[in-house]
């Protein structure tokens, strides 16, 4: 006898050949469903659940819409965060095509409840009653889903647009401001690196303030780059911590170690 606790057994839902899951991916690098909603952009969202395609339409009147988004890419695991009825068929296509009602009764659970499915067709607009028994509850969370809090200073790899929303974050916050450190910046579109440390006034976080505020932070090979090719091919993340009182000179001498080690002076930003 199974154990599994199929997305029905939560929801309920009955005429089910009335239902349709949309499985929200990432899309070519520029719709990235998981960090709009992390980004509170909520009518983003739904105007992404209620899109038509050139082609074809997504629903018919009257039908009930379930809206899922991929957690992290190429995974299974899906998070809730919309169900809703079509109220009005508003004859779009390539945009926005329908006026919907949100059903309440399912609100507590949008943020909250994360399934496992693996979509097995092209189509991430599926009939419910084809998939329901492949969507397996996997968790529903005390509150909202954040993956923001402070993962642990060797877990530490965030983009651009990650570290510009998380460094407010109180846990970031105080997880940076506390150690001087050795970090490194990749350019992901080159495999070019660049080697940091930081040891000043609020220590990694100081730095990585100055990097979301500038995006060169300062730095003379970073500064021939365009704030906006930044903002969409970096990524940060740590190479070696240390606690506050250590000696400045042994962060230095470990940046070194690091600048020699991935020969960031000859193929990276590196300048010294």
């Amino acid at each position: 006898m199974s154990t599994k606790i199929l997305l029905n057994d939560i929801l309920k839902l009955n005429d089910l050949h009335n239902i349709k899951i949309r499985f929200n991916i990432m899309f070519d690098g520029n719709w990235n469903p998981i960090e709009i909603f992390k980004n509170n952009q909520q009518d983003t969202l739904l105007d992404g659940q209620y899109w038509n395609y050139k082609g074809k339409k997504s629903y018919k009147n009257g039908q009930i819409t379930i809206g899922f988004i991929r957690i992290k890419p190429n995974e299974d695991f899906w998070l809730l965060f919309h169900v809703g009825r079509i109220t009005k068929d508003l004859n779009i296509l390539d945009g926005v095509g329908y006026d919907y009602k949100t059903l309440q009764d399912y609100e507590k659970y949008f943020g909250r409840l994360i399934i496992k499915y693996k979509n097995k067709a092209q189509a991430m607009i599926r009939n419910a009653e084809s998939v329901l028994d492949e969507c397996e509850v996997i968790q529903i969370l005390p509150s909202v889903f954040d993956k923001d809090i402070f993962p642990g200073y060797d877990k530490v790899n965030v983009s651009w647009k990650e570290l510009s929303r998380v460094i407010e974050k109180e846990t970031w916050k105080t997880a940076l401001q506390n150690q001087k450190g050795v970090y490194l910046i990749i350019d992901t579109s080159t495999g070019k690196m660049y080697v940091g440390s930081a040891y000043g006034n609020n220590m990694i976080l100081g730095r990585w303030k100055s990097y979301i505020k500038t995006g060169h932070g300062g730095n003379v090979e970073l500064k021939k780059i365009s704030f906006d090719y930044i903002k969409n091919n970096f990524k940060y993340s740590i190479l070696d911590i240390f606690k506050s009182n250590i000696d400045d000179q042994i962060i230095i001498e470990r940046e070194n170690y690091w600048k020699d080690i991935l020969i960031t002076r000859k193929f990276g930003f590196n300048k010294n």
